[in-house]
C-alpha cells in the first residue's frame, strides 16, 4: 500500500488539504497508517477510482465462456475473481460505504463489480475502452470527463466507486497512476473546487490487510 502526499493537484498545482486524520498523523510526526486510511474511508466522501482486477488477455473460447457473458468479451480470470470478491468482503467488514458505483460497460469491468458485490454499477461510455486495441483518448474528451467526475463529492457517509481500464486512469492522472496494477485503486479526495488530491494507492489484495 503506499499512501502519497502529493505536490501536485489534478486542476491547478496543487497544495491541498489532506484528509483530516492523516494530517493529524503527519502532525504528530508519524507516518500515515493504515487505521488511518480506513477512519477516513468510513466517514466517507473519498473516490476510489480503479482498474478492473485481473483478465485474461484474450476472449474465451466457448468453452470457458461465462454464461452472462452473451459478447464473449473478456473476462476475469480466477485470481481476478478472489481477489475482487475478498475486496467486495474487506470493504464490508471494515464498515466502508460505497454509494454510487459506476463502471466500465466492458464485461470484465462489470464483473468486478459484481463479484465484489459493492452495488449496482451505473455503466459510462466514457468509462469504455477505445477499439481496436484502447487506442487512447486523442482528444483528451473521456481524460477530461473522468477528472470532473471524479471531482463530485460523493453523498454524506459514502464514497464513490469507479472501475474503468489502465488508459483511461493513465490519461486523466499520468503521475499519479504511473504502473498501477490490475485491480489497484487510486484514493482521491475531492476538494470542492473542481480539483481532487491524491490520498493512498491500495492493490486489490490489500483491502484484506486494512
Amino acid at each position: 500500500m503506499r499512501f502519497l502526499i502529493s505536490p501536485r493537484s489534478s486542476r491547478t498545482g496543487w497544495m491541498l488539504p489532506l484528509p483530516l486524520l492523516i494530517a493529524f498523523a503527519l502532525a504528530r510526526g508519524e507516518s500515515p497508517s493504515a487505521a488511518d486510511l480506513v477512519a477516513a474511508l468510513q466517514r466517507g466522501g473519498y473516490v476510489i477510482l480503479m482498474r478492473h482486477a485481473s483478465s485474461a488477455s484474450v476472449a474465451p473460447d466457448a468453452a470457458h465462456t461465462n454464461a452472462d457473458n452473451v459478447g464473449q468479451e473478456r473476462q476475469l480470470d480466477e485470481q481476478g475473481r478472489s481477489s475482487a470478491r475478498t475486496m467486495g468482503k474487506a470493504l464490508r467488514r471494515l464498515k466502508i460505504a460505497i454509494g454510487q458505483v459506476f463502471s466500465s460497460p466492458t464485461y470484465r469491468a462489470l464483473e468486478t463489480v459484481s463479484v465484489a458485490g459493492v452495488g449496482q454499477p451505473t455503466p459510462s461510455s466514457e468509462l469504455g475502452e477505445s477499439a481496436p486495441g484502447m487506442a487512447g483518448d486523442k482528444n483528451g474528451a473521456r481524460a477530461a470527463w473522468l477528472r470532473a467526475r471524479t471531482a463530485i463529492p460523493p453523498a454524506v457517509g459514502t464514497n464513490t466507486l469507479i472501475v474503468t481500464h489502465y488508459p483511461n486512469i493513465a490519461e486523466a492522472f499520468p503521475q499519479e497512476s504511473t504502473g498501477l496494477a490490475e485491480g489497484e485503486a487510486l484514493i482521491l479526495q475531492p476538494d470542492k473546487r473542481g480539483g481532487v488530491s491524491l490520498v493512498a494507492r491500495v492493490k486489490i489484495d490489500e483491502w484484506a490487510n486494512l
